[in-house]
């Protein structure tokens, strides 16, 4: 992930400033490097979007040979060290009241630099009515676009590369959100948009939709009727009328009709038999609360059994809501999920978007930017600067709703290679990556959170000692401290504000952080120390596993992958003995582990596997540097290729924690094949493949790997999948049902997490699975 640079602030963002809770230069990121803009105003919201150039520090590794230092001498390290800058794309979204156009507007105008386009993409109503001032203040032309192709093409991209983009909307759940995992083909979809009026689209392709229907009661009747009912003006005070109304002072209900007899007809009296019905006969006054509560049920009702008679008629089940009418509003989601639930017999799911809001910017971006085909590419959204999604607590008042003084911020780096599923998934529609969800365990979600709290100092105590020259460490430490922290707290308060809360999702939450101040890879030290020592010990440790018979040297050889994934400076019971007692090793790690039988233990089915035929292909997806990849993982890969089977060894393509990454590898795997002749000859025969995962994470997501590798694992016939390590699977993918054997194996290293488990701190985790036939 990417840094932001901070923008300088100009005399034109003074009245922006009195406008608003956080500096215009933490809203408009990285302006300086803009490049090009788009921009969706509707009725009372506008929606900016920009892409900008960011640079920032990368930490590099490079083998001493290739720059002709001699490495044979006890003392130097395997490899050097270099921080470099790199420059990488990111795409900013910035959602804003109407009201602070004039002044947003002039702030951008003093801050764009490095501009390359003569033109800003419009969409949205209010792109005629605001046309004359944005390119009076910005000196763009303003080049219309389709307000439906910029849906369409903003909610397909959201759908293809935010996994936890649609939510279901339950009503009595805490939380209400249910976020939905991504179908990897999004299409076909129905697209429902309230604005004024309702457009119904159906969405075949990337380029092929078509308008199938609508209706002229939407947004615009709420509020114009509701106007009239309540004499207020405004939209959000409309909706927090309703969010206090009772509708049944107002409706006439089934039960109001028919009396008891309702049951013998199979319907419930709570049913409304006519919206509004009580008023014709009734002399007393309505509350302007109870008349909006029965004009917004009236409304979302006619919206959804519309889209309920349309995704049938079109064979859909999925339908997503989107418009100003929804708006993240509870109230409005729960009545249109009543309705589709209700006319569909629950065959049709209503579901919402978390960035619905700026679907129209994206998609007018990306008209914009079709010359340099942004779809090719795979986007992840950057949490550290974005604001995630609010509560929508229908008990919090419009004014109480907003954030940053009503601005809410949207970034989404590109990522350096395209993503794909992996082949091997059993279902990928089905496969969710995380063991627990935060959002819905309390207990876990308190226990968790607390844990990366408490975590805090000793990450920026190694974030500053990563940089020893680095005059401003500190002082950037501390920003990020404070950054991660204040998101911590929000989602205490929202664990939804980023889709569903998981162990993963905090711990890249912290790697994004720690990249904005400028802390690339805090453990790289550690690593090249701790490669340095075990490359020191491998040809030791291979030398007494080839002088033990066949079966015992299986046993030592996972144990050997298990004593290695000891080695985790992300667990506080590993890293404070690593730090209190530097000679800690490969053995004193072993005397950890939990005799067997072990907590999870398929050990004995494993080792009958292995009288049988080799397998074809392994995939290893590899977790620590140092001791858990080259005395752990490469042994056993070593035996796997004397067996006959081909090894695709996947390592990170980016640093998190001390996890080895993909060019560290590379480095570890050419000095491992100068020592041992098996790993040599794979390497040369290309039976030994080192791939990069598509990720920066401690944990793993099958749904989102490179697609490079993705390809490689079709093309070798992978028959075997190995995931080791605490992150990738236990956090992740301990319930991942594959098409081929998989072994999936870990050390618990977190008291609470084992205990949870039914074990205690280093238990082990060995878990072999065959496929059902």
């Amino acid at each position: 992930m990417a840094e932001c640079g901070a923008s300088g602030s100009g005399s034109s963002g003074d009245s922006l400033d009195k406008s608003i809770t956080l500096p215009p230069d933490e809203i408009f990121r990285n302006l300086e490097n803009a490049k090009r803009f788009a921009i969706d105003i509707g009725g009372s919201l506008t929606k900016l979007a920009y892409y900008s150039t960011v640079q920032h520090k990368v930490a590099r590794v490079r083998s001493f040979e290739s720059s002709g230092r001699d490495t044979e001498q006890d003392h130097e390290p395997p490899y050097e060290i270099s921080v470099q800058e790199e420059v990488t794309a990111r795409l900013h979204f910035v959602k804003f009241e109407n009201t602070y156009i004039e002044a947003c507007l002039d702030f951008i105008k003093d801050h764009l630099v490095n501009t390359e386009t003569k033109v800003i993409q419009a969409t949205g109503g209010g792109a005629y009515k605001f046309k004359d001032l944005i390119e009076e203040k910005l000196r763009l032309k303003v080049d219309k676009e389709d307000v439906m192709t910029c849906l369409i093409k903003g909610c397909n991209f959201v759908l293809r590369n935010i996994p936890h983009e649609a939510f279901a909307y339950q009503k009595d759940s805490d939380p209400e959100f249910r976020f939905q995992t991504n179908h990897p083909d999004i299409f076909p979809y129905l697209l429902v948009n309230i604005g004024s009026g309702v457009s119904i689209v159906k969405v075949e392709t990337e380029d092929r939709f078509e308008w199938v229907g609508g209706s002229s009661i939407g947004g615009g009747t709420f509020w114009g009727l509701g106007a009239l009912l309540t004499k207020t003006k405004k939209f959000d005070e409309l909706l927090h009328l309703a969010s206090k109304g009772q509708h049944t002072s107002v409706d006439m209900l089934v039960r109001d009709v028919y009396g008891g007899a309702h049951q013998t007809l199979g319907l419930s009296g709570d049913l409304i038999a006519s919206s509004f019905g009580k008023s014709a006969a009734a002399d007393k006054e309505f509350s302007k609360e109870d008349m909006a509560k029965s004009l917004l049920h009236m409304i979302s009702n006619d919206i959804g059994q519309l889209a309920c008679l349309y995704a049938k008629l079109h064979c859909l089940d999925r339908v997503y809501f989107g418009g100003f009418f929804i708006r993240g509003h509870p109230v409005t989601m729960r009545t249109i999920t009543y309705s589709i639930n209700f006319f569909s017999k629950g065959e049709v799911q209503a579901l919402f978007l978390r960035h619905e809001g700026y679907l129209g910017a994206i998609g007018a971006f990306l008209k914009g930017a079709e010359q340099d085909n942004p779809n090719q590419y795979s986007w992840g959204e950057n949490y550290a600067g974005s604001s995630g999604l609010m509560s929508s607590s229908p008990e919090l008042c419009p004014t109480q709703r907003v954030r940053s003084g009503t601005f809410d911020l949207l970034e989404m780096d590109r990522l350096e290679r395209p993503l794909a599923n992996l082949p091997l998934l059993l279902d990928p529609s089905s496969y969710v990556p995380d063991t627990v969800d935060l959002t819905d365990d309390a207990l876990a979600r308190k226990y968790w959170l607390t844990c990366f709290e408490e975590a805090l100092d000793g990450v920026v105590k190694r974030a500053v000692a990563s940089q020893p020259g680095s005059v401003d460490a500190a002082e950037r430490a501390e920003k990020f401290r404070q950054k991660y922290w204040r998101k911590l707290q929000t989602l205490r308060h929202q664990p939804f504000a980023y889709g569903t809360l998981t162990v993963r999702s905090l711990l890249d939450t912290r790697e994004h952080c720690l990249n904005e101040f400028n802390f690339p890879d805090p453990y790289s030290k550690v690593k090249q120390k701790e490669n340095g020592v075990a490359l020191k010990c491998f040809p030791r440790v291979i030398r007494c596993l080839d002088a033990l018979g066949w079966e015992e040297r299986q046993l030592a050889l996972v144990k050997g992958l298990l004593a290695g994934n000891v080695f985790d400076w992300g667990a506080k019971a590993v890293s404070d003995v690593l730090e209190s007692d530097p000679q800690f090793g490969f053995e004193e790690a072993k005397s950890k582990l939990q005799e067997r039988p072990w907590l999870v233990d398929s050990y004995g089915k494993w080792l009958q596997r292995l009288k049988g035929p080799p397998h074809k292909c392994a995939l290893i997806f590899a977790d620590n540097s140092g001791i858990d990849v080259i005395l752990g993982v490469f042994p056993f890969v070593r035996e796997l290729l004397s067996r006959g089977t081909e090894v695709i060894l996947a390592c990170n393509s980016g640093p998190a924690l001390n996890d080895v990454t993909y060019c560290e590898s590379l480095i570890v795997a050419e000095r491992i094949a100068a020592m041992d002749p098996v790993v040599h000859s794979a390497l040369k025969e290309e039976r030994l493949l080192l791939m990069q995962t598509g990720s920066s994470s401690p944990c793993l997501d099958l749904s989102r790997l490179d697609k490079g590798l993705a390809v490689l694992v079709r093309e070798r016939g992978a028959d075997l999948v190995v995931i080791e390590g605490m992150g990738r699977a236990v956090h992740t993918n301990y319930y991942a049902a594959l098409r081929c054997e998989s072994l999936k194996l870990a050390v618990i290293k977190n008291s609470w997490l084992a205990e949870r488990l039914g074990g205690r701190l280093f238990s082990v985790i060995f878990k072999y699975e065959v496929p059902a036939e």
